[in-house]
């Protein structure tokens, strides 16, 4: 069998180890320490230099915590894009609150603003007032952050910006996890960068970070004892982890063009197919193109995008469905949804290619043969 390609496996850029191993020379093993606050630091510069940020275990961690720092609690309601991985909607869950799911628009994939709005209007005439905002940035496209926030604005509620997919994508040169009141970035393995695992929790209120870090360390308060006045959580990356990151952030700028080059070469290969479509930048864009992606019409192109999941599979080449809406997944099942059908016929059409920045032009080359050879 020929030798696997994934559809986004972890790229070192060759400094990692150095983190790593002045970590270990130190002794600095535990969670906290320099490479954690280089981390940050390396982070906040990157996103523009005005953002405070906390590295966290995980992008979910930094979800959870934002949702508990805007003060939502068991039985209340937050709006989230329903198109997007499980993660974006299981933080709501812990707390007891109650997920409202709104649909895509089609330009971005991403939230739609006026169903947004037609769902705030709703829960308000219903007496409910949602606490939180999550909008999602799918496989790096930005959603129209700056529609989303003005509505937000108008009827007072603090928005969640999930942009674990899209660091180093932008809008008009802001760059996303920044437009929203808390915004959340993962390093997740299948990342555009990885600390393994981790994310980040980013905001432009220090006091919003500095509470994060308390949360984030078990909430323990200033005493010679351990002790404690609220529920805490044990979401601090380690300093080995963030070492890793260190090392990851010297080369973001890199992946983001290897990334960019690899969705050019798709576009310029299948998009004079019938019946394949891509998801472009709008005017202002810049998507770090975490993903490519393609939309596939059966009746125009003659094939689904599960015979194409399929023919690839086969010579195994890993490939995948774009995600499937969370108002359609069995534990959501019963949640209010607001919608058109946009993230239902994007799932049942869309497949996420092969996108890793360390793909070489022979993988390329051998899923472009694949490919080909499936069309004809």
């Amino acid at each position: 069998m020929n030798s696997k390609i994934w559809l986004s496996s972890p790229h070192m850029g060759g400094t990692e180890q150095n983190f790593v191993k002045e970590a270990f020379d130190t002794n600095w093993i535990a969670p906290m320490g320099p490479n954690v606050n280089g981390f940050e630091n390396d982070i906040s510069l990157f996103l523009g230099g005005t953002t405070h940020v906390a590295a966290l275990s995980s992008g979910t961690a930094g979800l959870h915590l934002g949702l508990v720092l805007l003060g939502v609690k068991a039985g209340d309601e937050v709006i989230c894009q329903s198109m997007t991985f499980s993660a974006s909607a299981n933080p709501i869950a812990y707390l007891g609150a109650k997920p409202v799911f709104v649909d895509s628009e089609s330009e971005t994939w991403n939230m739609s603003p006026a169903l947004l709005e037609k769902a705030i209007l709703d829960r308000q005439a219903a007496g409910i007032t949602p606490k939180a905002i999550i909008p999602v940035h799918l496989y790096g496209m930005p959603a129209k952050m700056d529609e989303i926030m003005d509505i937000a604005h108008r009827y007072g509620i603090p928005v969640l910006e999930d942009a674990a997919e899209a660091l180093g994508s932008s809008v008009n040169g802001r760059m996303c996890g920044t437009f929203g009141d808390i915004g959340i970035l993962s390093f997740n393995g299948n990342k555009i960068i990885t600390t393994s695992g981790g994310g980040a929790l980013v905001s432009e209120n220090p006091g919003i970070v500095k509470d994060a870090r308390f949360l984030s360390t078990q909430a323990r308060d200033e005493a010679p004892h351990y002790q404690h006045s609220k529920i805490g959580y044990n979401y601090r990356i380690s300093n080995l982890c963030a070492g890793v990151g260190r090392g990851q952030m010297e080369v973001l700028a890199e992946r983001v063009g290897q990334r960019r080059a690899i969705y050019n070469q798709y576009y310029n290969k299948l998009n004079a197919v019938r019946g394949i479509h891509f998801l472009t930048e709008p005017a202002g864009y810049f998507c770090n193109r975490w993903l490519t992606t393609i939309i596939i019409e059966p009746a125009i192109a003659g094939f689904t995008r599960e015979d194409l999941r399929l023919a690839l599979e086969k010579d195994n080449i890993e490939s995948r469905p774009l995600w499937k809406p969370m108002h359609l997944q069995p534990v959501f099942s019963g949640c209010a949804f607001y919608g058109d059908g946009t993230a239902e016929n994007l799932f049942i059409n869309g497949l996420c290619l092969p996108s890793g920045s360390n793909l070489t032009q022979a993988d390329m080359d051998r899923v472009f043969a694949i490919i080909d050879k499936f069309i004809r």
